[in-house]
């Protein structure tokens, strides 16, 4: 068998992915609800800039001022992203099934594979957009406020003449709290976790008629999916003497296969405090999100493929 067909054929899945991938992009962007959730994120984020209440008193002072405006920011890129994710995941398909977009597409031909994962792919491009925008943000008052905060507690140390070694290690605990190439891979662990999540919505939306109905299961999985470890464990404490454990073996591996554990993408505390984020750990979440992605988007074009359009 010649592969030269298939090989030259990908250029022209690849093109025509991209084109499904931009127009539901710019489809998303037309939805004023997520300029409302953007605005919300950006603002949360702009916060930590200004001297607000939390932030005053001796509990916040030095790098605990650094710490909080991580903790804020993060958090306010982990609720957008994974609501943005799950809600315009679920709103596309009955979209373009309703404006009788999907029979253009498919008529023309389409293969259903392609139009799956450009769909997928514009959600996915607006969300690294939006985290992209928020990061570039939270960057920079994280960098204005270390640079702050530095000549504070230098200037204070000076006063009471602390000695050179301990200026320098106090200056190397508050540069730890700024901008680091760690806090970008808290970033992009955050981008991962709303890429699977995406990609089990539109699991979800090829068999559900119902854009709420998707939407409501995969919040109910995202949160099954922090607590996965916790009843894995569980399980397999009460199941140990059984069999020797093989079969709860067996449905503890299943279940990890089919629904992701949301709890090893739980990164970003020890970024908060400092710590130092291993490549390693960054290369095995991008395995993790590279593995459900592939997994999500082949099990909903099988779905989607037996569907009469």
């Amino acid at each position: 068998m010649n592969p030269l067909p298939a090989i030259a054929a990908i250029p022209e899945h690849a093109a025509r992915i991209a084109v499904i991938a931009f127009h539901a992009f710019t489809q998303l962007v037309r939805m004023k609800v997520f300029y409302f959730l953007a605005f919300f994120a950006l603002i949360l984020i702009a916060s930590n800039f200004f001297n607000l209440p939390q932030h005053e008193g001796p509990e916040a002072a030095g790098v605990d001022v650094l710490r909080a405006i991580k903790s804020w920011s993060l958090g306010a890129m982990t609720l957008f992203s994974v609501v943005l994710s799950i809600v315009s995941t679920a709103l596309l398909l009955p979209k373009d099934v309703e404006d009788r977009t999907l029979y253009t597409i498919l008529a023309k031909p389409v293969p259903r594979l392609d139009y799956l994962a450009g769909k997928l792919l514009g959600v996915l491009l607006l969300v690294f957009v939006s985290l992209a925008m928020m990061d570039a943000l939270m960057t920079g008052i994280l960098h204005i406020r270390t640079n702050m905060v530095l000549a504070d507690q230098m200037t204070f140390a000076e006063a009471r003449g602390w000695p050179a070694e301990e200026m320098e290690a106090l200056k190397t605990d508050i540069l730890a709290q700024g901008p680091t190439a760690s806090l970008q891979g808290a970033v992009l662990s955050v981008f991962l976790r709303a890429t699977i999540i995406a990609s089990l919505a539109l699991l979800i939306s090829t068999f559900s008629t119902s854009t709420l109905f998707t939407t409501i299961i995969a919040f109910l999985i995202y949160f099954i999916g922090h607590f996965q470890a916790d009843a894995r464990a569980a399980f397999l404490s009460q199941e140990a003497g059984m069999s020797d454990g093989i079969l709860a073996k067996s449905v503890t591996l299943v279940v990890a296969l089919v629904l992701p554990d949301f709890q090893l993408f739980n990164v970003i505390d020890a970024v908060i405090e400092g710590q130092v984020m291993p490549l390693v750990l960054l290369g095995k979440l991008t395995l993790i999100g590279l593995f459900y992605v592939v997994f999500y988007i082949i099990a909903s074009w099988l779905i989607f493929a037996k569907k009469e359009f």
